[in-house]
């Protein structure tokens, strides 16, 4: 596992498609996983530039990615809003957990584990006393395991007018 770079958008952003129009379908309609496999899989350089987004790779291709962010963006796919790069003050709001995936054929190897791990620990080492995310339906078992807890289930708007279920999760860093 390394710290993602520029260069590795194009990879990240195959990775992102491939994850979603594998793994979506089992959790979603057609029409859903079709909207989020575009929607959702758009690379955030903003996490790369910030140094906060991670990727593990094998045979040379990116099989895992994920990350976490200071700023108050919380999910992709949301649409561009004013305070999207405000910068977060870590004792009283939490670190967001961003774009999240792995390959199909690398899930459950404990991949996904260690990017959090390392989410976990940069989080804290600013000072974050808790985290934050929204997750589509693929990952809630990972967070629930993980020591997240659920704080809510939204109808996620989508650009093109498609909603998807996901559901608010956060993790306490101070216990």
């Amino acid at each position: 596992m390394r710290l993602a770079t520029v260069g590795d958008v194009p990879g990240i952003g195959a990775l992102m498609r491939a994850s979603a129009t594998e793994l979506f379908p089992l959790f979603y309609s057609e029409q859903q996983a079709a909207s989020a496999a575009i929607h959702l899989t758009e690379p955030d350089l903003a996490l790369i530039e910030d140094g906060t987004y991670f990727v593990h790779e094998a045979g040379g291709e990116i099989v895992a990615c994920g990350g976490w962010s200071r700023r108050n963006k919380l999910h992709a796919g949301s649409g561009a809003r004013s305070d999207d790069d405000r910068v977060l003050d870590p004792a009283t709001e939490p670190a967001r957990v961003r774009a999240m995936f792995v390959r199909h054929d690398w899930t459950r190897r404990g991949l996904a584990k260690a990017i959090l791990d390392a989410c976990v620990q940069a989080a804290r080492d600013e000072g974050f006393r808790s985290l934050a995310l929204m997750a589509t339906l693929p990952g809630v078992p990972l967070y629930r395991a993980f020591g997240f807890s659920e704080t809510g289930k939204v109808m996620l708007p989508l650009p093109d007018g498609v909603r998807l279920e996901g559901v608010a999760m956060t993790l306490d860093l101070v216990s």
